[in-house]
């Protein structure tokens, strides 16, 4: 390639918050859920990069991008994390049968550099201007509000915002000029159980379930971060609805396969947690317990509350 920016490229990075920068100056996008991948394009031969600066290429060889000399930065997107990430994979038989039943998109939020021209120094506005004006399908141009009114809609319907400093550069690797705001989502899950700590006698997390429409208890997940005080108490707050059922080192239904200790409980424990993900029905990340709720009946706890 003989473009004027060569991988590996580290993509410019944003800072966490609880919510979102409001006043002049700031430019609003949706956050995605997918790869972040920074793409070389040179004529028609195209080099795809992952953010920690590993080749994505050959993962993706549905993704088209128009002939040109430029590089974007932007995000590949599936229909789940868990179907983009059955991507990474190193037999080609297998890659070119998902790249057919399961296609991505290419979502493109920043343009780096065109023809022989370097953009990392020019603002955002500039930038996006640039953008707006080369990106054309397959690829697709991300969306962006102008104010943190028009885009609260992504903190509820989305996996958050990011929100950019319209008059900065792009600065490769560093979290400056940018935020990420993500979506919390609350929900009401019954205790199935609990997972040993590190330290002697303490909770490490507590197992999740809700109720499908056939009235069946499911594992969706567990929470923990807990303080050291809260492991230790848990521990005597939860003996009383153990049900006698444990494992020690051996895959069970609540481990996904994977060898780990669990305690089971009586399902008569609620609780409300946050959380910021959820795949395949599955919470992923971010579970966090909120309050208990001596208030809700478990079987109130039902699965469809993960689709809101």
């Amino acid at each position: 390639m003989t473009l004027p920016l060569t991988p590996p490229l580290a993509p410019q990075l944003a800072r966490s918050r609880a919510s979102l920068p409001e006043g002049e100056g700031w430019a609003y996008e949706p956050k995605y859920d997918g790869f972040r991948a920074v793409a070389f394009v040179d004529g028609d031969e195209t080099y795809l990069q992952s953010r920690n600066g590993k080749p994505l290429t050959r993962y993706f060889p549905e993704l088209q991008f128009p002939a040109g000399r430029y590089v974007l930065d932007g995000e590949i997107v599936a229909s789940s994390f868990d179907t983009l990430g059955q991507r990474i994979h190193p037999a080609a038989s297998r890659i070119a049968r998902l790249a057919e039943e399961t296609p991505t998109t290419y979502y493109a939020f920043d343009l780096l550099a065109l023809d022989d021209e370097v953009l990392l120094e020019r603002s955002y506005d500039e930038r996006r201007a640039a953008l707006e004006a080369h990106v054309v399908a397959p690829v697709v141009l991300t969306d962006m509000v102008r104010s943190a009114a028009e885009a609260d809609h992504w903190l509820h319907e989305a996996e958050g915002v990011i929100a950019k400093e319209a008059a900065s550069p792009y600065l490769p690797g560093e979290r400056t000029g940018m935020i990420k705001v993500k979506r919390v989502r609350t929900v009401d899950a019954v205790v199935l159980g609990w997972r040993p700590g590190k330290a002697e006698r303490t909770v490490g997390a507590i197992i999740l379930g809700l109720y499908n429409a056939d009235g069946r208890l499911r594992e969706v997940g567990h929470s923990s971060g807990f303080t050291a005080k809260e492991k230790r108490e848990l521990v005597d707050f939860l003996a009383p609805y153990e049900t006698g059922e444990r494992g020690s080192g051996e895959p069970s239904r609540w481990t996904q396969g994977r060898d780990l200790e669990w305690v089971a409980l009586r399902p008569e424990l609620v609780v409300e947690i946050t959380f910021d993900h959820v795949s395949d029905g599955r919470i992923r990340h971010g579970a966090k317990v909120q309050r208990w709720r001596e208030d809700k009946a478990p079987e109130a706890c039902t699965v469809d509350q993960l689709d809101q």
